[in-house]
């Protein structure tokens, strides 16, 4: 694809595409068929069609000219892959290098060009491969792509995916967010430099790795793989707090900010210290790899854990504020469908209550232990009626106050030896659901997305239900903004102790309610931005921390503390909440 596009040589063409859309939004609602039937009676020339990233770049142009005024239906409809950021707030995943990992999960695959877990194959490591693993090329370059697509790029969700974040060296974990934070502050400030400057960085050597072969037949593992691939380059990368601490001040006030930072990791690799850590880093949510809630299964399937620690993992995140991001697999090895129901529902008891959960049910891939399991007929694939049973069950089970991230992973079909290959199973669950007549009530099956209510169109609703921190129990208030018709506009979590805290490892929460997660949905508008149409400019996001505020003095509490991300900083310093070390707390 070229963006070396000139609108200024098409402007009667554009003009007169625009002045039917806008037409046909008076009309009736704009959609993608209507918008294409516009399109296709101005070609460009010779017949050739304006691409939609020709056509986004025109509509900036004439606008910029004062040819035409903004119009967020039709913004919606240029912006490719319009979904990315309906949810209020764009993510933008990077991957960490390759790293030897503490787990010998017998599913795993061992793909040492990657991170432990990953395969080359999958869209993300593909790009962390082309930026040669760098952060800051990764943030940069994504960030580029999203903004020449049409997307608001002001608020990011940054997403640090790859093996087990906690072992790797502490120096290289400040070292890659203080990376990523750079190219958050640059990007808008430096878009113009040069292409050798954005590339000057050390490839990642994969020249030296073992052969599949060997992987495949168990000669060597993945952690002597990665280890022959310069292990002194894995571990060169350092920085200093002091460094990554003066970033984040300037993330707070920069025209892209990080509004939430995700890490993944174990949960045998989770501790008060670890918890601390990561937050000193800036994160806002963990993802923990569950995988089941069955001892049996984990000791099987070499996990190196027992559900004891998933417990204990999910108490220390929650008693910090974290959001907690669940991984589960069914067709597990020693596993079956009926005995994956099952643990399903041990999902929503108060041990675990994980707030967002990706279903990735095993795959088999080839450099995986569990090859040698399936040949000796030890292991088989559920077949589709099976997976299909579950996955409905899962579906139909999910709570409200639960976001259903992703049902099947990524993996191309090429690298599935044998069992489920399709990656939109999901939609072949959702038909099924619908035919039964039951209404999914999963966070994501409700995001309002496009559509513009108007405030008399919504309500208040609270869903409360208990659950486990590290000092016993913790009442959680999930105070959402609906629609008549169930769509969700907004949501605050709310986590009230039952008990005294005066012994909490983290000293600014002691004794305090907290405020876990505030999100406003509807497409991303710039930050600061104050007038236009959509759900976040109706100002739910304060009236939510209202509500909380005035729960939690009713329960009891004269303070109440926020997990705020660096760049929502200002956002909750004007209502109040004063930054404490770690945390912002706010008197009540």
């Amino acid at each position: 694809m070229s963006y070396n596009f000139q609108p200024e040589e098409y402007v009667p063409i554009l003009k007169s595409i625009f002045h039917d859309a806008y037409l046909l939004k008076e009309d009736k609602k704009l959609d993608i068929k209507s918008m294409q039937k516009v399109i296709r009676r101005f070609p460009k020339s010779h017949g050739k069609l304006f691409a939609k990233y020709e056509l986004l770049k025109g509509y900036n142009y004439l606008i910029e000219k004062g040819e035409l005024v903004k119009n967020a239906e039709i913004e919606f409809q240029l912006r490719m892959k319009p979904t990315r950021s309906i949810s209020g707030v764009l993510p933008l995943t990077v991957l960490t290098k390759p790293y030897p990992c503490p787990g010998k999960c017998i599913f795993c695959p061992n793909d040492v060009r990657m991170p432990k877990s990953y395969l080359s194959d999958e869209p993300g490591a593909q790009r962390a491969e082309r930026n040669n693993f760098d952060p800051y090329l990764q943030t940069f370059n994504r960030l580029k792509a999203f903004a020449s697509t049409g997307h608001t790029v002001s608020k990011v969700e940054l997403i640090i995916l790859g093996g087990t974040w906690s072992y790797y060296p502490e120096a290289y974990q400040i070292w890659f967010i203080k990376r990523c934070f750079e190219a958050l502050n640059d990007f808008g400030n430096k878009d113009q430099r040069s292409e050798v400057e954005l590339t000057s960085v050390n490839a990642f050597n994969t020249k030296v790795v073992p052969s599949e072969a060997k992987l495949a037949a168990q000669e060597i593992n993945y952690n002597q793989a990665v280890a022959k691939v310069d292990r002194d380059q894995l571990l060169k990368e350092k920085a200093s707090w002091d460094e990554l601490e003066k970033l984040h001040i300037v993330n707070s006030t920069s025209n892209v900010k990080c509004v939430g930072l995700v890490i993944e990791t174990r949960p045998d690799h989770i501790s008060e210290k670890e918890v601390l850590r990561v937050r000193r880093l800036g994160a806002t949510k963990t993802q923990i790899g569950f995988q089941s809630l069955s001892d049996k299964v984990l000791e099987l399937n070499k996990r190196g854990h027992l559900t004891a620690a998933t417990r204990r993992a999910v108490s220390l995140v929650r008693s910090a504020g974290f959001k907690i991001h669940a991984h589960w697999m069914p067709n597990l090895y020693g596993s079956d469908p009926t005995a994956d129901k099952l643990d399903f529902a041990k999902l929503w008891t108060p041990d675990y209550q994980p707030d967002e959960l990706k279903i990735y049910p095993c795959s088999l891939i080839a450099s995986a232990e569990l090859m040698q399991y399936f040949e000796k007929g030890l292991w088989k694939p559920y077949t589709r009626e099976e997976l299909l049973d579950v996955l409905t069950y899962a579906l139909s089970n999910t709570p409200r106050y639960v976001r259903l991230t992703r049902v099947i992973r990524d993996i191309p079909s090429t690298d599935i030896v044998v069992g489920n290959k399709l990656t939109n199973f999901r939609e072949l669950v959702e038909q099924e659901l619908k035919v039964r007549k039951i209404v999914l009530q999963d966070i994501r099956s409700r995001e309002i997305k496009g559509e513009l209510p108007s405030e008399v169109d919504i309500s208040l609703k609270i869903t409360s239900y208990d659950a486990k921190n590290s000092y016993g129990e913790t009442r959680e208030h999930f105070i959402e903004f609906i629609t008549t018709n169930d769509k969700i506009c907004g949501f605050l979590r709310l986590s009230l102790p039952k008990s005294n805290l005066e012994e909490h490892f983290v000293s600014e929460l002691k004794n305090t309610g907290i405020i876990r997660e505030v999100h406003v949905y509807g497409t991303s508008i710039a930050v600061g931005e104050k007038s236009g149409e959509g759900v976040q400019h109706l100002g739910l996001g304060k009236k939510l921390i209202a509500k909380a505020e005035e729960m939690s003095r009713e329960a009891g509490f004269t303070k109440l503390a926020v997990i705020s991300a660096i760049g929502t900083r200002g956002y909750y310093d004007k209502l109040g909440y004063n930054l404490i070390d770690l945390y912002q707390v706010k008197d009540l």
